[in-house]
């Protein structure tokens, strides 16, 4: 069931939510085969990585955060430079696993939605 909205000013269609089975039918590239796939959405998670020299992470927790000005590379642009409007949904990328082989497979593309709600 699809809830699609068309915004006037943008003149796009924004598909508001969307339900998905938890599972379906669908072709498994590594059995070469239709087999059953339970569905999932991708969680994105947090960003890793060690506390190098010049990282970003090791210099915020030194209070080197973001300022208007006076801490050189650390100092925002003027406001025209970097504010920008931005998206109003985030792309939902969905992971098919088959249920024979056990392996996983994403889509790339993912799809521009603000709900996706597997039942």
């Amino acid at each position: 069931m699809l809830k699609l909205k068309l915004l006037a000013s943008q003149k796009t269609l924004v598909v508001l939510s969307m339900k998905l089975p938890k599972q379906t039918n669908r072709f498994c590239p590594y059995c070469n085969k239709v087999t059953e796939q339970k569905i999932k959405e991708v969680k994105t998670g947090s960003k890793g990585g060690t506390m190098k020299h010049g990282s970003l992470i090791r210099a915020k927790l030194r209070g080197l955060n973001r300022g208007m000005g006076n801490q050189g590379r650390r100092s925002r642009p003027a406001v025209s430079k970097y504010k920008r409007k931005t998206k109003a949904t985030k792309k939902a990328v969905v992971m098919y696993t088959c249920k024979e082989c056990n392996k996983s497979k994403t889509n790339k593309k993912g799809r521009r939605v603000s709900k996706l709600v597997i039942e």
